[in-house]
């Protein structure tokens, strides 16, 4: 009980007294943006495999969000798991960027109320989708960005 209670502590200091821990804001309590990916649902092997990252604010204020992480930036991490038909893992093969905190002011994307924001990126240059089949696709990095609502998709790769 007693190292339980110790463990819990250290915790607690460590996160309200590290720099680093503080820096990246938490949204706020209510936070209602809806990220839906979209994508054609069949791609020619070979050919670029477009997916359209749309965040909507469908609250009365304005909510912001961090970018890192996000189509937004492009590749700079790894932000998807995507599964092929075997539901296989298909690894990561693009940059790791390291971050500096805390996240500068135009990190975060602002979206009005009852507005969207959209970003298209080609899954192809960070993932190697080459064979025909079917794929699954779902964002991973909510953790980052504070986009918690995304939902998961499907598309299928033909010759």
């Amino acid at each position: 009980m007693i190292r339980h209670f110790l463990v819990l502590a250290a915790t607690c200091i460590t996160a309200y007294t590290l720099p680093a821990c503080k820096t990246i804001q938490p949204l706020p309590a209510g936070n209602d943006l809806v990220t839906v990916i979209t994508m054609p649902s069949t791609i020619k092997t070979g050919g670029p495999v477009m997916l359209t990252f749309t965040v909507t604010n469908p609250s009365n204020k304005e909510l912001k969000f961090l970018k890192w992480e996000t189509p937004f930036e492009g590749f700079r991490n790894d932000c998807f798991d995507i599964l092929n038909n075997a539901g296989e893992l298909l690894p990561y093969h693009g940059i790791m960027a390291k971050r500096v905190m805390p996240p500068p002011a135009d990190a975060y994307i602002t979206v009005a109320p009852g507005q969207s924001t959209s970003a298209s990126i080609d899954l192809a240059t960070g993932y190697r989708i080459t064979l025909p089949g079917d794929y699954s696709v779902e964002y991973t990095a909510s953790n980052m960005s504070g986009l918690k609502k995304v939902n998961k998709i499907s598309f299928t790769v033909v010759q």
